[in-house]
């Protein structure tokens, strides 16, 4: 019987199951989405049932599009900050999960930003800004407003997690509670120069040592299968990543100075800086992710809150557009953006600039601007704030970037690839295989058990599709973002 790879990929509105073979390629997978509730505005939750049943959903009809599949091992990687409770003897959640969109724990940031210290406080202990992104004011908000809930953590009663360590509890039946470095990395909880949980953090947010995960490398054992339908009792469970890290393995950027970004819902460009903590001083995250032999490595990180989201708004609120896929063509059908710009700040602003008060804004309007402007200028959007990230890791980093490596969905789209590389003034690299986050955990999983022997035969998996090259006059680039960061400040609160 032939040996796969299983990767779970627990995504925000869904989640997949894909199994791959040797060569990197898909061999089946299926995907099932979950509902999204909000319970007030600027509020994000899960039902973690529904969440687990969209994982277990997509396991089952994967096998089964492969019934003479032998699973070697799973790799899990998912949505990262979400913030998880359940009864560590009933496996029965203490609250529906908060999301990483959620902001109902902004005031709280807010207060924290204006202590004397805080923000140099975090910032060096953990990489990251006071935001309600991360995780670490979601568990105090449940530990204050869930009736009992801290007295329960306090006798060890209660586990959190992120998705990764909820999936994993869920496939072993309760018997692994653990995490790993690039999940920890983004709770706001975890010390990235010590590679621990810190207690200085869980003492100022009151929140128990016990209720949390074990911290483990990105690829090793994490724990066997119990089974589940069609899953086999006993698979081992050996990688766990958080779903930017994991696309960065798979673009294989092993090497200091390699870099990728993924264009979603939101779009996350990383840089693997190495051994070497960087100190960013122009608005970047410094996290952890996964070096050539998947130990701990530090990874610049520049989250863009709104990219293709920009592209749904258009289809969804303005009716613009009926199907995100016509935006190319749509973009394509101007010359240029006749001076159009769409800060597109749906949720605020992200790296580099992190505000979020900030709110969309359309400039340069005229008699003679159309429904494709709007749509040039989205997409146009979407490759300016990449460029602000990336300039601003080039200035973190020192390190002298070559080209850019995508993928995600929107990279489908020559236009938008070839605008990035203009614009960017770098060779920007499309890989044969776009949607790479389950990849990065399948070969996480598969490095562990011997699937693959090292990451020299990974690189060899990994093909390009097309390199798109910089044809743009540096003129007309330049002159093209300076209107954008016209715009943009014109946008700023801060």
């Amino acid at each position: 019987m032939a040996k796969y790879i299983l990767a779970i990929d627990q995504g925000t509105t869904g989640s997949r199951a894909i199994i791959y073979n040797k060569k990197g390629r898909k061999v089946s997978s299926a995907y099932q989405e979950f509902p999204q509730h909000f319970p007030r505005p600027g509020w994000v939750e899960h039902d973690p049932h529904d969440l687990w049943n969209s994982v277990n959903d997509s396991i089952q009809r994967a096998l089964a599009k492969a019934p003479h599949a032998s699973i070697s091992a799973i790799g899990i990687t998912n949505q990262r900050e979400t913030t998880i409770m359940w009864d560590r003897k009933t496996g029965k959640p203490a609250h529906n999960a908060i999301v990483w969109q959620c902001r109902r724990t902004q005031d709280r940031c807010e207060g924290l930003k204006k202590r004397p210290r805080m923000t140099e406080f975090f910032r060096k202990k953990t990489g990251l800004p006071i935001d309600a992104y991360f995780s670490a004011t979601k568990i105090e908000w449940m530990l204050n407003n869930v009736p009992g809930l801290r007295a329960r953590a306090k006798r060890g009663e209660i586990c959190f997690g992120t998705a990764d360590s909820w999936i994993l509890w869920k496939l072993t039946g309760g018997k692994a509670h653990a995490t790993d470095y690039t999940n920890a990395s983004r709770t706001m909880c975890f010390n990235i120069g010590e590679f621990k949980w810190d207690e200085e953090i869980l003492k100022k947010f009151r929140i128990p040592r016990q209720i949390l995960p074990e911290v483990k490398k990105s690829s090793g054992m994490f724990g066997r299968t119990v089974r589940i339908g069609r899953l086999q009792e006993g698979i081992p469970i050996c990688a766990l990543a958080g779903d930017q890290q994991a696309a960065l393995f798979a673009q294989t950027c092993f090497e200091p100075g390699t870099m990728k970004s993924t264009y979603g819902t939101g779009s996350f460009v990383l840089m693997n800086t190495g051994k070497k903590r960087p100190v960013s001083k122009h608005g970047l995250i410094t996290t952890i992710g996964c070096g050539a032999n998947a130990e701990p490595v530090y990874v610049l990180e520049g989250s863009i809150f709104t990219a293709g989201a920009a592209i749904q708004w258009l289809r969804d609120g303005l009716k613009i557009l009926k199907h995100a896929s016509e935006s190319g063509a749509m973009a394509a059908s101007v010359a240029n953006n006749a001076g159009v710009y769409f800060v597109p700040a749906l949720v605020g602003l992200g790296a580099p600039y992190w505000d979020q008060k900030a709110r969309g804004a359309i400039f340069g309007i005229t008699r003679g601007t159309h429904a494709s402007h709007f749509v040039r200028a989205a997409l146009e959007a979407i490759c300016y704030q990449t460029k602000d990230v990336v300039d601003a890791m080039q200035k973190d980093s020192k390190l002298k970037i070559r080209s850019l490596k995508v993928d995600g969905g929107a990279v489908v789209n020559d236009l938008l690839c070839q605008f990035q590389a203009d614009i960017l003034g770098i060779d920007v690299v499309r890989p044969k295989v776009i949607e790479i986050t389950s990849l990065g955990a399948a070969y996480l999983a598969g490095l562990a058990v011997g699937y693959w022997k090292d990451t020299r035969e990974i690189k060899r998996c990994w093909q390009a599709d097309r390199v798109f090259v910089p044809k743009m006059a540096k003129k007309t680039a330049s002159s093209l973002y300076a209107g954008w960061l016209e715009a943009v400040k014109r946008t700023l609160t801060v």
